[in-house]
């Protein structure tokens, strides 16, 4: 089994995301990791899918996508030719003694703090699973109070790109 992160255009509308959804659940892939958003056109959302699978099941499932009408176009993004980030916020213990060390810990990892109370700090770190993993080692010790990820948003490196002209167009020449 190996991880894969596939980028999908779809038209932004009521319901795509429970069919994608639902085309891996019927298949009993379980998503690792799942954002959506708009793209630069309004009409066009990007969902970044990460998924555990062998080789072959991936193609079907990706097969399958693609015949769904919402789907416009489906491009896996392989970790060397892509740019991949997670969001995670994570409020830790800390109290008068330790703060000065979560804080220095905070810095190390390029986060920041975005909220203090008398007894715990909340802070904001984006990067790789790989980062935001070693974040979270080097903070248990202090004790994590509570801890909340995104899922991975991934882009493909250079100046190509999946969206463009010719993906508006399409979409928006679709019949309804």
């Amino acid at each position: 089994m190996s991880r894969h992160t596939l980028s999908v255009l779809v038209e932004n509308k009521p319901g795509v995301l429970a069919r994608v959804s639902g085309l891996f659940s019927r298949r009993g892939f379980n998503i690792d990791s799942l954002a959506v958003g708009p793209t630069e056109h309004p009409e066009i959302s990007r969902m970044t899918i990460v998924v555990t699978v062998e080789e072959f099941p991936l193609e079907q499932v990706t097969k399958q996508l693609n015949k769904l009408i919402n789907v416009i176009k489906i491009v896996e993004l392989e970790p060397t030719a892509s740019v991949q980030r997670e969001l995670m916020l994570i409020k830790v213990r800390a109290e008068p003694a330790t703060r000065s060390h979560v804080l220095e810990t905070v810095q190390l990892f390029r986060a920041k703090v975005v909220d203090v109370s008398t007894d715990a700090v909340t802070i904001e770190a984006t990067g790789t699973q790989d980062k935001l993993d070693a974040l979270i080692r080097v903070l248990e010790p202090y004790g994590v109070k509570e801890l909340v990820q995104s899922g991975v948003v991934a882009v493909g490196r250079g100046a190509r790109s999946i969206t463009g002209p010719v993906v508006a167009l399409r979409s928006v020449e679709r019949p309804a």
